[in-house]
């Protein structure tokens, strides 16, 4: 073998023909042909007519043998295809040894086969391109074709939809949404609350008409009943109704102080809309509009009603369009009908404009209190007559077996309205913000300690709880006040730490009184907490402490601590008005003088005169980290 062999692999070349290209841009290849294949197609390219002359020389002088020895008859006739097998099992015999050539010399490295150079295939890059070309423009025309074809077909939907609309189907959706009746050829609908027990006759009827054809006029798809319609929509049907319930309107809700003017009917209105002034308009929002416009005044004549017939200390007033409650002393709450029609020349009247504020949440419940009225009216608890008056209710009904009494009949029969209850939910709120209020400016007054306060998330429409903690900053593992407050309607209840109930007014200076004792109570227990991690003792407290000027808000705390070895006393005074006081004392006093009448020493142990400590001058954070720091330079000296 030659010290300089190569390893060669023969195998069939990797580039194939291309068979398709795809719309985009694809190329699909033509896969290898197999050994077979490729063998039937060199049998394919023999040219059976041209014979070698070695071939043709010998089949010439067998036949010659043949024909001298006579023996025609007995020899076999020459096969024409003889020759195209033995050249096959020449080729055969050929491929088998070159196959065990090439597995010998592949595998054994018996032999080294120098490589035969090969042509370069020709690229033909220009033809790639043009294909891919042709494919993409095929694609590209189907895409088109398909657009053009959906194009074609929702203009002609459109076409058919808007060219004839249907009475009938427009008549049915109305009559899904509405109560209609036919009244001598004519289409009557009621958008009334008769129904649901209203007691006051609103005219809440409008007349369905077939709309004419208008050419001037262009064509639209109509909006579907859900969908707010557009100003133009064509329509099948044309909606008439009363100019009473044309424009807009809305229920204003609003507090006002007694300094401010009353029974004022000027109230601030929205921008005029053009719901109703449009004849052709489509009727689902056009019927939208005058439906709410019946609510709101349905709503206001409900509200009219109650605060006649409610007798309270100060009386309710009506006057116009505006119903003022008195809410708290000094609070009046302001309800009142904003509604703006329309002319017979289509031009919007709204009363002039003024400046006051609009408490949305509770025109929110106004909205749902008449919304439960109804509801309660037309759905009465089963079980219940089909036909004939509705009895008594089933707290009634079982009032015999209950075996309840005088009172409790009373309470039954006891209904609040919906007045009532806006009113209570109106005191709820303004009791709310007074606390609030409270507690922002305390909490911005007080850096020691820190009032922090946190409300409650799930509260009732009448009720509110709001937990107050009083800390000293670093200080409140040591010590901590916690304060419960229930707003109510007219009250706040207050629930603190030791279990104590106080009870308070709608005044905001109770609460703050209040909130200011407690924190100057927790000064004091704070200190004496910090005097047990301290090592001091507490010789005496006093929560209500007599001694001393009056204060004219709460009463002043005190306490005396004394040092370990009790040579050191403390005297700590905390007074809402003046603050806090600190002073100390020693024993034994240095100004005992012994005489003839007092002989004994004992009596110089005794505490000596308390000094005043000059607090603002001390060194510390707040409060309890200067105490820490004074008990601390006591013990050490």
């Amino acid at each position: 073998m030659s010290a300089y062999s190569v390893n060669i692999s023969v195998e069939a070349p990797i580039e194939n023909q291309i068979q398709e290209i795809t719309y985009d841009g694809q190329e699909i290849y033509q896969a290898p042909p197999t050994m077979s294949e490729h063998l039937t197609k060199l049998a394919q390219k023999i040219d059976f007519a041209k014979t070698g002359p070695e071939d043709l020389n010998k089949d010439i002088a067998e036949i010659d043998k043949n024909e001298e020895e006579g023996d025609q008859s007995k020899a076999p006739p020459l096969w024409p295809w003889d020759s195209v097998r033995n050249k096959l099992r020449n080729a055969l015999t050929e491929a088998s040894v070159l196959a065990d050539v090439l597995t010998i010399a592949k595998e054994r490295h018996y032999m080294v086969l120098d490589p035969v150079p090969q042509d370069p295939p020709e690229q033909k890059q220009m033809v790639q391109v043009y294909a891919r070309k042709k494919a993409l423009g095929g694609a590209a025309s189907v895409l088109l074709s398909g657009a053009d074809r959906l194009k074609n077909s929702q203009a002609e939907a459109l076409r058919n939809r808007t060219s004839t609309p249907d009475f009938h189907v427009e008549l049915l959706r109305l009559r899904q949404n509405f109560r209609l009746k036919k009244v001598s050829n004519t289409i009557i609908g009621d958008l009334s609350y008769r129904t649901a027990g209203s007691k006051f006759a609103q005219n809440g009827t409008f007349e369905v008409t077939k709309a004419e054809d208008d050419p001037e006029n262009p064509l639209s798809p109509p909006c579907s009943p859900n969908a707010s319609a557009p100003s133009k929509a064509v329509s099948a049907l044309r909606v008439t109704v009363p100019s009473e319930l044309q424009g807009v309107a809305f229920i204003k809700v609003y507090f006002q102080k007694d300094q401010e003017t009353l029974c004022s009917n000027k109230l601030n209105m929205p921008a005029p809309s053009t719901a109703n002034a449009i004849p052709d308009m489509y009727w689902q929002p056009k019927l939208e509009a005058a439906q709410n416009v019946l609510f709101c005044k349905e709503l206001f004549n409900q509200l009219a009603k109650d605060a006649v017939q409610i007798q309270s200390p100060i009386p309710h007033m009506v006057v116009g369009n505006q119903i003022i409650a008195s809410v708290l002393p000094g609070v009046q709450l302001v309800i009142g009908l904003c509604h703006s029609g329309v002319a017979t020349d289509g031009k919007t009247t709204a009363p002039p404009p003024q400046s006051n504020g609009h408490d949305h949440v509770l025109e929110h419940t106004l909205h749902q209190l008449l919304r439960e009225l109804h509801h309660k009216n037309t759905h009465h608890p089963f079980p219940h007559p089909s036909s004939g008056p509705i009895g008594p209710s089933k707290r009634r009904c079982l009032a015999g077996p209950c075996a309840s009494d005088r009172y409790e009949l009373l309470q039954m029969t006891q209904t609040q309205t919906m007045l009532e209850q806006v009113i209570q939910q109106a005191q709820h709120i303004n009791i709310r913000d007074r606390t609030l209020c409270v507690l922002d400016r305390l909490a911005k007054e007080f850096k020691d300690p820190l009032i922090t306060s946190h409300w409650n998330a799930l509260n009732s429409p009448t009720q509110s709880c709001v937990k107050i903690n009083i800390v000293a900053h670093g200080y409140d593992t040591i010590c901590r006040t916690s304060l419960l407050l229930r707003v109510g309607e007219k009250a706040i209840k207050c629930i603190t730490r030791d279990g104590r109930v106080v009870h308070m007014s709608y005044e905001s200076q109770e609460l703050r009184d209040f909130i200011l004792c407690q924190v100057y109570q927790h000064q004091i227990t704070a200190v004496q907490n910090l005097a047990k991690c301290m090592g001091w003792q507490c010789l005496a407290n006093s929560s209500q402490l007599g001694i001393g000027s009056v204060e004219p808000l709460g009463n002043a705390s005190s306490c005396i601590l004394a040092s370990p070895t009790g040579e050191r006393l403390i005297s700590v005074r905390c007074e809402p008005k003046s603050g806090v006081q600190v002073a100390i004392a020693q024993s034994p006093r240095k100004d005992f003088f012994p005489g003839q009448l007092v002989k004994e020493r004992k009596w110089e142990n005794l505490g000596g005169s308390y000094k005043e400590v000059r607090w603002d001058k001390m060194e510390g954070k707040n409060f309890l980290n200067k105490m820490e720091l004074l008990m601390a330079s006591l013990t050490s000296s």
